[in-house]
């Protein structure tokens, strides 16, 4: 298995490259830089035909080349490869990933708009990807816990796997989030909230994770863990933690979202908020 680092140069690229050779440190395991290239002169304005795919492919070569001296500044000791792919990025790099352990993105890329908050090709291999996803927000915060968000889907087990294993391979701790608040309709405005659940019903939310946990409190006794149990949404909640947190993990579909979709809501807003790496976990892969 081989971690992917997909990366167009630019600061976000590079700073997804230097996690991913952070992460497969850690793990152990080969990291292959991924950088596509459109190589099509036919978009071009101007006729200069197979010379401008040379160009286009020495400057590959080139971010290629940089992004492999970021990799082995971070992690000397793992083995690193690189690939140029001429072809648009979100196609090219979905491809790479078949097979993959792991895909590393920026969370920006070179087109858009200023005001973005998340590139259309980040957005769509996480989406699209056949493996967990990690999208670059920002650098992790040194010293923080992991975070994440469970829920009563049945793929919540897939979710709290990859968490621990990302506690215990940090060696930090990991924060539990489930929201005990209703799920409001934008389109009833004037249905109030449940009030604040009382002592009694907290209690027996607080038992139902615990139970949830137990058998990964046992494979990972040394992964110090915090239940939270929020009245708000478990989206709101982990987009404020995640300014003091080094990732978040969630699962790639939600509770009780639109059917057909192949991102939850709760995904695609830690996507565009949170202030640090997201892991979006795939239960199976996407197609």
């Amino acid at each position: 298995m081989t971690i992917i680092a997909g990366t167009d140069g630019t600061d976000w690229g590079m700073t997804a490259v230097e996690w991913a050779a952070a992460e497969a440190q850690r793990r152990r395991t080969p990291l292959r830089i991924a950088h596509a290239f459109d190589w099509d002169w036919r978009d071009s304005r101007f006729g200069v035909g197979a010379k401008y795919v040379e160009v286009a492919r020495e400057l590959a070569e080139a971010v290629a080349a940089e992004a492999l001296d970021r990799a082995r500044e971070v992690a000397p000791d793992i083995d690193v490869t690189t690939d140029t792919l001429p072809g648009h990025a979100a196609p090219r790099l979905l491809e790479a990933a078949l097979g993959a352990e792991l895909l590393v993105l920026g969370s920006r890329g070179r087109g858009g708009f200023a005001g973005l908050l998340l590139g259309s090709v980040s957005q769509r291999l996480a989406t699209h990807a056949p493996c967990p996803v990690v999208v670059i927000r920002s650098r992790s915060v040194p010293g923080g816990p992991v975070a994440v968000g469970v829920d009563d889907h049945p793929a919540a087990d897939h979710v709290l796997a990859a968490a621990f294993e990302a506690a215990a391979r940090e060696e930090c701790g990991l924060i539990v989030v489930r929201s005990f608040a209703p799920a409001i309709p934008p389109w009833l405005p004037d249905v109030r909230r449940a009030g604040i659940p009382t002592p009694e019903e907290k209690a027996i939310e607080l038992g139902r994770i615990e139970e949830q946990l137990r058998p990964w409190r046992e494979k990972y006794p040394d992964v110090a863990v915090e239940s939270v149990l929020t009245h708000d949404t478990a989206a709101a909640c982990l987009v404020r933690g995640s300014n003091s947190t080094r990732l978040v993990v969630v699962g790639s579909h939600g509770h009780g979202e639109i059917a057909g979709s192949l991102l939850g809501s709760v995904g695609l807003q830690l996507l565009h908020h949170a202030a640090c790496p997201v892991l979006i976990v795939r239960e199976e892969p996407a197609p």
